[in-house]
């Protein structure tokens, strides 16, 4: 449980960096409404519940499919299949931010570490 909350606030600390970023802030804005838009189209064209329509439209996004729940019109597929294609683009490259803010926060910690170590002339 205790690295779990390691990694959350690690996570957390690398999103509040990221997000003074334009790049960053602009795909995660473009994930929301892509996830408000995905919900409501599978809540109004699938007829689903708004929660169970979040849900498959999270769990389409990062690819787990579960399979609890798919797509019964042609439409619907067809909409999923242009909507996996996007939202699994930007989400990848939301990911790799996270990634790289993450490692980098490591490494300016590590140097702060070893600049403390370093004996003094």
């Amino acid at each position: 449980m205790f690295s779990f909350l390691l990694t959350f606030v690690r996570l957390v600390k690398a999103v509040a960096l990221l997000w003074h970023n334009p790049e960053f802030r602009n795909i995660a804005i473009l994930i929301l409404i892509l996830v408000g838009l995905g919900t409501v189209f599978y809540a109004v064209v699938e007829g689903w519940h708004w929660f169970d329509a979040l849900y498959f439209t999270v769990i389409t996004l990062a690819t787990v499919g579960y399979g609890d729940f798919a797509p019964q019109t042609v439409f619907g597929k067809a909409f999923t299949i242009v909507y996996v294609i996007i939202g699994l683009g930007l989400f990848v490259t939301l990911v790799r931010y996270v990634a790289e803010g993450i490692l980098k926060d490591r490494a300016e910690h590590q140097r702060a570490r070893q600049s403390d170590k370093k004996p003094e002339r």
